[in-house]
Formats: structure tokens, C-alpha cells, sequence
């Protein structure tokens, strides 16, 4: 059950939109658009968890990214490490082209991706 939403969008021609929602208990983050130098900062204030609650847990769905360079790997990184060591940072719906590049960094082992945001959230 969804319990809060909100919508970000940044103009221009990186355009990135970040909808966040909460569905019993995990923070589910849907982002539409190119995750670069440009628009990785909204990517951040999105995964960053709002305070230092223990067993913090997000699903990021990639669903609509089509692209993401350096800086976003390095977003999902710290990500990862703000949720540690008791919740988790889990990716949905990420593109082949982008899920590739996760494998070749290494970053997949790491952070687990799955098919759809209802199979992360399934997972125990």
C-alpha cells in the first residue's frame, strides 16, 4: 500500500523527474531519464536516506533510465553505503544498455537488481 508521494522534475535538456513513494515501509524512488554530471545530485537527495533510521530500505526503479554515466554509479555507490548495515539499496527494472555497465564496474555483486519494482520488494 502506498503511503506518500512526491514529484521532483529538473528543465532542460537532462531532464530527470524522481517520483518517491513509500509502500509499506520501503521507499520506492521511480526515475524517468539520463542519470549524468548534470542531474546526478537529484538521483542523490533521492536514495540518501533521511536521517540515520536502522534498517532503512529503497528500491531504486531504473526502468526509465536509458543512460547513466560515472556520476550515477557513484550515486547508487553511496547509496548503498548510506542504507548500510542494516537496511538495503535495491535496483528494479534496469535497462540492459545501463545494466551492463553496472556488470562491467563491478556494482551488480553489490547492489541487487531485479526484474520489476514488486520482485525487489518481494525478496527477503
Amino acid at each position: 500500500m502506498a503511503d506518500t508521494a512526491e514529484m521532483n522534475e529538473q528543465a532542460g535538456p537532462e531532464r530527470l523527474s524522481v517520483f518517491r513513494s513509500t509502500i509499506d515501509g520501503v521507499a520506492v524512488v521511480t526515475v524517468t531519464g539520463e542519470i549524468d554530471h548534470h542531474t546526478s545530485g537529484m538521483l542523490r537527495d533521492a536514495l540518501t536516506p533521511a536521517g540515520p533510521a536502522p534498517g532503512t530500505r529503497t528500491v531504486a526503479d531504473l526502468s526509465g533510465v536509458p543512460f547513466m554515466d560515472s556520476s550515477g554509479i557513484n550515486v547508487l555507490i553511496a547509496g548503498h553505503q548510506a542504507h548500510q548495515p542494516t537496511g538495503w539499496l535495491r535496483l528494479a527494472g534496469v535497462r540492459q544498455s545501463v545494466l551492463r555497465t553496472l556488470e562491467i564496474v563491478g556494482l551488480t555483486p553489490l547492489i541487487a537488481c531485479y526484474p520489476s519494482v514488486r520482485d525487489a520488494l518481494e525478496e527477503d
